[in-house]
This record gives structure tokens, sequence and C-alpha cells, in this order.
């Protein structure tokens, strides 16, 4: 059996069986414990490090996070506790995804003024932890649409490595649990990425194109709607331009400038029955 130090490493890896080994771990010490006579509580669940917190910390609350609640949990259960169900007439709308969406939502007042939109996204994450949330954090609130931006953190291996197939099976089953409670799909494209600040040399921009080529067949084959914003962000890298950008992957306000109208239109067309580019 590994000590607990090494299954942290495990984590810190993003090697997704070595993951799982550690949960094993950790349940199988507390079988011994508990046949011991020993009385094994559950921590507490860690505070977020503060922004200004050492990247030590921050890393270290990171591991926490990620053995105390995988998938996010956490983070939106009680504003999600506090949204009544929508309004007669109310076209609710929750943009789902990772660090892109997150960022995104404090600009929403402004850039959809008067809209009932919900930011649902959380930094880093992949579509395996999407997925494990997605009731909670998208069907319970009852919207008419939900745009689902995710897949680049995949690429980039944030919860170890990942195929283009494994990332379709992610969306597929989304758009299938969506379409099961009546709710409409936008599947937004991958932003166009050069090279991850993070994990450099993966030369993801082909990957990119391939998996939103197959997000608009897949989208176009189950009448629900592809978002493109690829098409309208990329430069002649394969990349983000630095105007649209501060560090190649997550928008400025200028990228998320250029990503609004293109997302009212997707949700317009998606409100009418989905289906087209």
């Amino acid at each position: 059996m590994r000590g607990l130090g090494d299954n942290v490493m495990a984590v810190a890896r993003g090697d997704g069986y070595l993951v799982r080994m550690r949960f094993v771990s950790l349940t199988a010490g507390v079988l011994l414990a508990t046949a011991c006579g020993s009385i094994v509580r559950r921590p507490p669940a860690p505070a977020p490090a503060p922004a200004s917190a050492s990247p030590a910390a921050r890393d270290s609350a990171a591991l926490e996070r990620l053995r105390n609640d995988w998938a996010g949990l956490r983070r939106y259960r009680a504003a999600n506790d506090s949204i009544g169900a929508p309004t007669p007439g109310e076209q609710r709308v929750v943009f789902y995804g990772n660090s892109i969406t997150d960022s995104w939502a404090r600009h929403f007042p402004v850039m959809f003024p008067g809209k009932p939109y919900i930011g649902r996204g959380i930094s880093g994450q992949t579509t395996p932890q999407m997925l494990v949330r997605f009731h909670q954090d998208v069907v319970a609130l009852q919207p008419r649409v939900v745009v689902i931006l995710a897949g680049t953190n995949d690429i980039a291996g944030n919860t170890g490595p990942s195929t283009l197939e494994m990332i379709e099976a992610n969306l597929e089953a989304m758009t299938e649990i969506a379409k099961a409670h009546g709710i409409r799909v936008v599947l937004a494209s991958v932003l166009p990425v050069f090279d991850y600040p993070w994990k450099r040399g993966l030369e993801p921009a082909p990957r990119i194109i391939t998996l939103n080529a197959w997000m608009k067949r897949y989208a176009e084959s189950v009448g629900e709607t592809y978002l493109d914003y690829h098409s309208a962000m990329v430069d002649a890298r394969g990349g983000l331009p630095a105007s649209l950008s501060y560090d190649g992957v997550h928008p400025s306000e200028a990228g998320y400038r250029v990503m609004a109208p293109l997302a009212e239109e997707a949700i317009a067309r998606a409100m009418r029955g989905g289906g087209g580019r």
C-alpha cells in the first residue's frame, strides 16, 4: 500500500489512475483504523487559498480540494439553493464551463444587461469533472438553454491524459442529460490555443481544430446548436492573439466582447429549436 505522501504526489502529477489509487488507500486506512477501534473523522473542508497566498499554499489548497471535492460541487451549492425556479416567461440560460466561463460571468451584467444568464464555470476543470456536477449546476436550475464551453483543460491534461474520444464522450453525456430534461444545448467551440503557459510544448492547436469539427458534426446530428468562437478569434499561428487575450488561453475583456454577440446569436437559435452552424 502506498503512503499518504506518495498518494499526494500522484494527485499532483494529475495521473488519473493514481488518483483513484489514492482513494482506495485512504479507504483501506479507514477500515484498518476502524478494526483497531479508532474513531476516524473526516477533516473539515479547507477554505480556498487567497489570491495573495504563496504558490506552495495555493498548491496545497488545490490538493485539498482534489481530495475532498474533486468535481467542485461545493462551489455553487449555496448559490444554487438560493435560486428559485424560473418565473413564467423567463428565458434562463446557464453558461457552463471552466475558467473562461468563470471569469466571464462577472461581465454578464454589462455584456448581457437584463438577461437571466447564470455563470457556472470553475477554473481548471475538465469535462469529467463537469459531467459529475452537471445535474446540480445545470439541470437543477431549470434553464431553457445551457451553453457548454469545455475541453481545453482536457487537452492540457489538467486531470491526466485525455484522448479526444474521452472528451467527446463527456460532451455527448452532458448533451444527452440536458436533452432528457428538456434543456436546449449550445456546444461552444474550444477557443484557439497555440501553447498552454502551464504546460508548454503540447501543440494543442490541431487537436482543438479536430475536436471543434467533431463538435459541429455532433451538434447537427442531434438537432442542437454549435457556437463557433474559434473562427472569429484565431490568429495565423492557430492561437489566441494578444489583442483578445492576456496569456494566449483566457480572453481579455476585448475577447469576451467578441464572444458575447456570437453567444447571443447561438442562444437565439437554440431557443428557436436548435440546429445549424
